[in-house]
């Protein structure tokens, strides 16, 4: 779905979803052995991570328990798979109340809307790191970045942080002083640039 047609309360994940699907369709089936900026992650494992993750925050959103699946998601068609994925996000967060949502998670409590940003900072920072893993312009929709490093500043706490596998983001690398909105948003989520 073009972000234009996105109703306006999903506007950011429908630009996250797009961002990152321009990188995805790059993908070429010779690059999923790839190494990408997160060390235990490969390319495939990394669009399993972030189609997976997408479809875990519908099924939150919608009020559904998430099954884990061992599909392999980067098998096949991904971009097909992905854009499945995509519509029936948005569907989700675009309906009536779901917005509006008290939704426990493991790690706390949040609406609706914080899920949804959510899943829009994963999207996009994901699509960062396949831009990075393939080689691939990482100055992606530097508008969104900005408003998703604005956001991040606010949401991210420092008891969210700690190394690679044991934390949901990493510390905060400091980005070079000419670095590009989502590089910068990447180096504040605990990426080297």
């Amino acid at each position: 779905m073009d972000s234009k047609q996105a109703f306006a309360p999903v506007r950011q994940l429908s630009r996250a979803f797009a961002s990152t699907r321009a990188v995805l369709a790059r993908v070429g089936p010779d690059q999923l052995d790839a190494a990408t900026p997160c060390a235990s992650w490969d390319v495939r494992a990394l669009v399993n991570h972030f189609v997976g993750s997408a479809r875990w925050g519908t099924s939150v959103a919608m009020g559904a328990g998430h099954e884990i699946n061992d599909e392999d998601l980067a098998a096949g068609d991904f971009l097909a798979g992905y854009d499945e994925t995509v519509e029936r996000a948005l569907a989700a967060f675009g309906s009536a109340g779901v917005l509006e949502k008290h939704i426990v998670l493991a790690f706390g409590e949040f609406s609706g809307a914080d899920l949804m940003g959510m899943v829009a900072r994963d999207q996009f920072t994901h699509g960062w790191d396949l831009a990075r893993a393939i080689g691939y312009d990482t100055d992606l929709d530097p508008e969104l970045a900005e408003e998703l490093l604005v956001q991040a500043r606010v949401e991210i706490l420092d008891a969210y942080r700690g190394p690679e596998g044991a934390a949901i983001f990493g510390h905060i690398v400091e980005a070079p002083a000419d670095a590009c909105p989502a590089d910068r948003l990447a180096a504040f989520l605990g990426r080297t640039v």
